[in-house]
């Protein structure tokens, strides 16, 4: 094995066999295993003696089966479902009411009573019949009632879901000054719900899917149909029912996005994660495609480019000049984030001529008394600094801002009184730590921090030929990396002349394509001349100016 393959080896993820790609190769995936299903019964007592065991009832005592009779079909019936995740008036007056009381208006004809109750005695709009068992121990677990009579071999899934849930707030973690303030919540239908308010077109599909063997989380993939790739929705969901039985619990989207990038070692994150769904419904009219999971407040955007990090909401609801300043000084915190502190150690250890001679005395006389070298100091404050960070997360928020402030100052004050680290080292830190919180993507923020530490080292045992390595291994990379078939780099590398919105957001009419590199279906976005003003001699027939960028 020579260097270079060594090489390769060590630092290049190595792509998966039969790894998907947008590009024109292509691969037949194996379906997923589907295991055997076990259907009703016809009679009621043996349906009951499987559910009793399914839900260990009566040690279960949240599980109530509720046994009747129907007197219109002279027939014994029980309604189950979970005690706190159904809605009692619901159950009361829109399922028991109708069928104790109401009756068909004409002979039942040997017809299954499932199906007369299903047509004539339930009142509800969202009912479901299904035969397998397997249905109903979701639809029960998932919060609504299951009704089985006895004589048939089916069920109907009633509607009932009414546990209390939290209410639509202002997100968290990408706060926006001008744009919506809404966010979503751990409800699974209302956070589908308002992605459908952004993308109000018929085309959008939600296909619904259950990941954990145990957990039966519910799953939704929302794309547009006419403007998505085929080959990235059918990825996505192959990803998806592939790990849906191979897994116990799936709790939450950050899990779930382990299972499904396509490198997990990388730090780098493939997804992006969000809580707003106005930012959801964006990507999704580009041709990207959501995952939104119950229990969950975050969604997932398929794929991601190294851009989207540098982007966010903001940046779409100001005017273009204002949206560059922001990303300008987004784009010099990151270098900030993850360079100065290696910067500063590569110089002050091998580099000191590249120092004016004055600020070189003055940084050498506040380092006299400092018995430490530079580099124990920078990872002895950079260390007590993501300590604060984190005690300011967990301490209860009425006191973790204050907690977080007063020990930064205290702690930076009182280490440069005791000689223990130089006065320009807090100020290195300090710039360091407010650059560190401009990364507008919370996982991407985690990856900065780490890579810090890495040129660190690098600066400390070869200075700035060390960080060149870093440099060098870094964007060997992120150059290797893909997020379901698409380069992390694009549109930067390889470069897509048609797609603008890079580090430079464009003005809004200027931006005619959908992202090239998902190769959606439709990819023009809007004509190429939306302001028909400013071309008031050029004859422009409808239609024409659409082709121009073909």
């Amino acid at each position: 094995m020579n260097f270079w393959s060594g090489l390769k080896n060590v630092f290049r993820i190595r792509p998966r066999g039969k790894q998907f790609s947008l590009g024109n190769k292509s691969w037949e995936r194996p379906e997923p295993e589907q295991p055997k299903e076990q259907l009703l019964a016809a009679s009621l007592e043996k349906n009951r003696r499987l559910l009793e065991t399914e839900f260990e009832f009566p040690l279960n005592q949240d599980i109530i089966i509720r046994d009747f009779r129907i007197p219109s079909l002279n027939r014994k019936a029980l309604l189950i479902y979970i005690d706190g995740l159904s809605d009692r008036n619901t159950q009361n007056f829109a399922v028991l009411q109708p069928l104790m009381l109401l009756g068909p208006d004409e002979a039942s004809n040997g017809k299954d009573p499932i199906d007369i109750a299903y047509e004539k005695l339930l009142p509800g709009h969202q009912l479901e019949k299904t035969g397998k068992f397997k249905d109903v121990i979701d639809g029960v677990l998932d919060g609504s009632s299951a009704l089985l009579i006895d004589g048939s071999g089916q069920a109907i899934i009633i509607e009932t879901k009414g546990w209390e849930h939290r209410g639509v707030d202002r997100p968290n973690n990408e706060p926006v000054v001008r744009g919506p303030q809404e966010a979503f919540v751990e409800n699974f239908r209302a956070n589908t719900a308002s992605v459908r308010r952004y993308v109000k077109d018929p085309k959008l599909i939600t296909e619904i899917f259950r990941v954990g063997k145990r957990s039966r989380t519910l799953v939704a993939v929302m794309y547009v149909k006419d403007i998505a790739n085929p080959k990235l929705v059918e990825e996505v969901k192959y990803r998806i029912t592939s790990i849906a039985e191979r897994v116990d619990f799936i709790p939450e989207t950050g899990t779930l996005e382990e299972y499904l990038e396509d490198h997990p070692k990388s730090l780098i994150p493939q997804m992006l994660s969000t809580e707003r769904p106005d930012r959801l419904g964006a990507f999704i009219r580009e041709g990207h495609v959501g995952v939104v999971m119950a229990n969950s407040p975050f969604s997932l955007v398929i794929p991601t480019t190294f851009a989207i990090f540098i982007h966010s909401a903001e940046d779409y609801y100001l005017r273009w000049p204002f949206s560059n300043f922001l990303r300008f000084i987004r784009t010099i915190a990151i270098f900030l984030s993850l360079m100065l502190p290696a910067i500063y150690i590569a110089i002050v250890n091998y580099h000191q001529e590249m120092i004016p001679t004055d600020l070189l005395l003055a940084m050498t006389a506040a380092r006299e008394a400092v018995p430490f070298p530079a580099i124990a100091e920078i990872l002895f404050m950079e260390f007590s600094f993501e300590l604060i960070r984190e005690a300011g997360v967990r301490i209860p928020s009425i006191i973790g801002p204050t907690i977080g402030i007063v020990g930064a100052l205290i702690l930076g004050q009182a280490a440069v009184s005791a000689s223990v680290v130089s006065p320009i080292l807090i100020i290195i830190i300090a710039l360091t730590a407010l650059a560190s919180f401009v990364v507008p993507n919370y996982n991407a923020s985690f990856a900065v921090r780490i890579l810090r530490f890495i040129f660190i080292i690098l600066a400390g045992v070869l200075g700035f030929f060390g960080i060149a390595f870093g440099v060098f291994l870094l964007i060997l990379h992120l150059v290797t990396v893909n997020s379901f078939g698409v380069p992390f780099m694009t549109p930067i590398a390889p470069y897509k002349p048609q797609n603008k919105d890079r580090v430079i957001r464009p003005r809004a009419y200027d931006q005619s394509y959908r992202p090239i590199f998902l190769r959606p279906l439709d990819w023009i976005r809007q004509q190429k001349v939306t302001r028909r003003w400013d071309h008031p001699h050029k004859k422009i027939e409808n239609g024409d100016d659409s082709q121009n960028g073909k």
